[in-house]
């Protein structure tokens, strides 16, 4: 495994593979007057693209997009805010990732909610908080469930776990997303033109191949399942100019040693088992029909949005480009925020927050001096 991480990560592979791409970007833009659009729909890759320098690499040749990918910053800023509310209730234990804590709400942060005395706690695992709430029988313990279908499993086994033990005082505020329904809604917009995608690594894990058929047969779209690495990279980008060279439509799956036809059936049941589909908002877009996950009502109980009441009013509108540039509409430095009232040590975005976010990539790794 080592071996293939140092070939994958090889400079001398990478920059032959660079050279070849090149190449074939130049070939695209003669033979259909425009260069070749991919938007990648996946945090990791928005990041991984930015810090490897390949983005950079291709800018005057490949438009490499930033779409919808990342969990924190599609999160609509009403759900922010409910949280956040949620969190400053009486004999509570609010459990988090670390994304989540600096996302500014309207009026504050969740971090600056802790900070004058909610107990909210960074866990690295959803189960961890259902220990949490093992070892805290007074209080209520409540986990701020987002994610797309890479985590929206392991939120299941947590409330598997809560629910096998019995775990009263837990748990889960649910704001879960899913590929598909957004991907048809950016589609079906004709916002932005595309020439193909670059499909998340991980979350095809789960999915698989077969669950990006439909963008072959119905959008006519091609797609790309890639991993991370600069070698990796370069590879699906190389491939997926080279299938529209030839003038094919395709899924092709780069990431065949953890993405197979079908996905992963155990993950699959346990989405199946504890969630069922429902409306969900985005930030830029709105609400979406069936494009995230509740609690299953078999496990009710485990709801938080069934447990407690919380009201919250209108957010306040910015100057920030979020919700356009998660639609691929305008790039970070499009936003008169960025690099200037908008930093890392001062976010006014999600955007700018996340771990996985295009502005934080942008910032770290691609602006200008």
């Amino acid at each position: 495994m080592l071996e293939m991480h140092e070939q994958n990560s090889n400079p001398e592979i990478s920059k032959k593979l660079l050279e070849k791409t090149i190449n074939h970007a130049k070939a695209f833009e003669a033979k259909f007057g425009h260069k070749p659009a991919f938007m990648e729909v996946c945090g990791s890759h928005t990041m991984a693209l930015a810090r490897t320098g390949v983005k950079k690499a291709l800018q005057d040749y490949v438009r490499l997009i930033s779409g919808p990918g990342c969990p924190v910053c599609v999160t609509d800023q009403k759900s922010i805010d409910a949280m956040i509310e949620l969190a400053v209730g009486e004999n509570r234990i609010i459990c988090t990732f670390g994304d989540m804590i600096r996302v500014p709400g309207t009026n504050r942060t969740l971090l600056e909610a802790k900070t004058e005395g909610a107990d909210i706690r960074v866990v690295y695992s959803p189960p961890d908080a259902v220990r949490i709430a093992e070892e805290n029988p007074t209080k209520e313990v409540i986990f701020l469930g987002v994610g797309f279908e890479t985590t929206i499993p392991i939120l299941g086994v947590a409330l598997k776990t809560a629910h096998e033990k019995d775990v009263k005082n837990f748990s889960m505020w649910v704001t879960t997303k899913l590929v598909e329904p957004v991907l048809r809604t950016l589609l079906d917009s004709g916002e932005v033109k595309l020439d193909g995608f670059i499909l998340p690594g991980h979350v095809s894990i789960v999915l698989g191949r077969k669950g990006y058929q439909y963008l072959v047969d119905e959008y006519k779209i091609p797609g790309m399942i890639t991993a991370f690495e600069p070698v990796e990279l370069l590879s699906g980008i190389y491939k997926l100019i080279d299938i529209l060279l030839e003038e094919r439509v395709d899924i092709i799956n780069d990431y065949k040693s953890v993405v197979t036809e079908d996905g992963n059936p155990i993950t699959q049941k346990i989405i199946e088992t504890y969630f069922q589909p429902c409306d969900e908002a985005w930030r830029g877009i709105g609400v979406i029909r069936n494009s995230g996950l509740d609690i299953h009502d078999d496990y009710s109980q485990l709801n938080a949005k069934r447990r407690f009441k919380v009201v919250v009013g209108e957010p306040k509108k910015t100057k920030c480009r979020c919700g356009e540039i998660i639609r691929g509409l305008v790039g970070p430095e499009d936003c008169l925020l960025f690099g200037k009232a908008c930093k890392p040590t001062n976010p006014i975005g999600p955007c700018m927050v996340s771990g996985e976010g295009s502005c934080a990539a942008h910032y770290q790794y691609m602006r200008e001096e």
